[in-house]
Formats: structure tokens, sequence, C-alpha cells
């Protein structure tokens, strides 16, 4: 472990999932003890992954057959963020082109969203969020409404997801191909752009100083909190390690191997604190 933060000072934490909780549907180890200890020590904490293949109340769900207890609203996704980021550009009725599964559709839905099946109407919004059922036709239809003038936006920049199987395909990879297709960068919600990290405080009530962004990603997880001026951790559980800190330049404040090491050394840090003494 490699750490420059000083866990005892913070009050809240924003938490990523895929490679941090879990890969695929295995729970990484200390996964349910984590948590009991966040609830002993009274620290916020709020759950903020890019991922948008599942709804909120699916990873609740999730987490209760790991035995962890939470609240729906402490469950932030990329589908969620945006639909909020596109509700606050577009008035209801627009109508979208999403690539994605059943979790993004029904946010965008629940926005007032008109959603396209294909091109016969055309689309004011394209939307891309990750998708395992991909095909050749959606790629077709997204970039042909992209094409036509459609803003092309992106829920998330990630290339890979960690599972049980390795590192696959992830929204971002979608993201590069319509890129090639129309010469048309999109607009990205997720992290580690600025509308998750926000709304996750807002929800906390809790100020950046006294909260920590939790995930396995530099680029996303680490860079994203920093520029918000969260505190950050990295656990080399996922995507990133300390070998990928030195190649990309991107430098959390604490790292730790798991979140087992990252439990134990944040009691050790809380009782021997003068202040919880």
């Amino acid at each position: 472990m490699d750490s420059t933060l000083n866990l005892s000072t913070l009050k809240a934490i924003i938490i990523d999932i895929d490679g941090t909780l879990w890969r695929g549907d295995l729970p990484l180890p200390g996964l349910s003890l984590f948590f009991a200890f966040l609830k002993k020590q009274r620290i916020s904490f709020v759950i903020a992954t890019n991922n948008t293949t599942e709804t909120p109340t699916q990873y609740r769900q999730k987490l209760a057959d790991f035995g962890v207890s939470i609240k729906l609203n402490q469950v932030f996704t990329g589908a969620v963020a945006t639909a909020a980021y596109l509700k606050s550009q577009y008035p209801a009725g627009a109508k979208i082109y999403a690539i994605g599964l059943n979790s993004l559709h029904l946010a965008l839905h629940n926005a007032g969203f008109v959603l396209l099946k294909n091109v016969d109407t055309q689309a004011d919004v394209v939307v891309i969020g990750g998708d395992p059922t991909l095909t050749y036709t959606k790629l077709k239809y997204a970039a042909l409404h992209v094409q036509r003038g459609a803003q092309f936006v992106g829920t998330n920049p990630d290339l890979l997801v960690p599972t049980e199987e390795g590192l696959i395909p992830e929204a971002g990879t979608t993201l590069v191909a319509i890129k090639a297709a129309t010469g048309v960068s999109p607009t990205v919600i997720g992290k580690p752009n600025r509308t998750l990290f926000e709304m996750a405080l807002a929800q906390m009530g809790s100020s950046p100083a006294q909260t920590a962004m939790l995930g396995d990603r530099l680029e996303t997880d680490i860079l994203g909190g920093q520029r918000v001026g969260l505190k950050t951790i990295l656990v080399t559980t996922g995507v990133d390690n300390e070998t990928t800190i030195a190649q990309k330049g991107i430098l959390p404040d604490a790292v730790f191997s798991g979140l087992d090491t990252l439990t134990c050394a944040w009691q050790a840090q809380i009782d021997s604190s003068p202040v919880h003494r």
C-alpha cells in the first residue's frame, strides 16, 4: 500500500462498482466487511458507476445478495446521469436513438424521451451505453443518425470492463467506432466528467475536502475525482495498478490491493487518531 491520505479525516466516500466491489458476478474480498465498517463509523457513501447495463434497483439487489443493504437513492449510474443531463438540454418528447440495454432505455423513457428503433424518423440525440448485444445494425443506425445531425452522447468513456473472463469491451469501444464512421466526437457524461460526482456529493450533502472517490480506474475514477477536488483511492482489483500509475501519470492519494486492506488501514488510522481516542 502507498498512501499520502489521512483516511481518518474522511466523512464520505463515492464508490465505483465494477472492479472495485465485484468482477462480473463474483464479490471481491472484504466487500461486506467494508460496508459494515462504513456503517459503524457513520461514513456517508454513494455508489456511482459508469456502467449502464443494470438499473439502480438491480445494483441494490446484487449488493443485497452479497449481504449488504443500501437505499435506492445511494446508487447513481451512467444511465441516470445521462438522462438527467439530456433532460436539462431537451424538452420532453425529444427523439433518441439509444444503443444499450433496458436499463438505459428505461432511464431515458422515464425522463420523458421518445425512443426510436430505426432511422425512419430522425433522432435529436444518439445515446451510446454498454451493450453486450451490440450488432452491426445498431451501429449502422447510430452512425446514420449522427451523420444526419443528431447530437452524439456517450454515457461513459470506458473502453473495457473487468469481468470473471477478463477485460471486455464497454461503451467506449462503441463510441470509437461511431466516431470513426461519422467524424463526430461524442459528448461524454460519465466519469471522469463532473455530473456523477456532483450528483453524489449533493445526495450526501458532503464537501469535496472530506470526501474520497474509491475506484479501480485511473482515467475515470481517479482523474474525475481529482477534477472535482476529492481525495482519491485506487484499488488494484480491476483495471489499473502500480504499473499503470507510472505509465499514465495519474497519481491517486492512496493505493490498496483491495477492499479488505483498505478497511484494515482505515480502521487503524481511526484507532490511532487523537480525535477518535
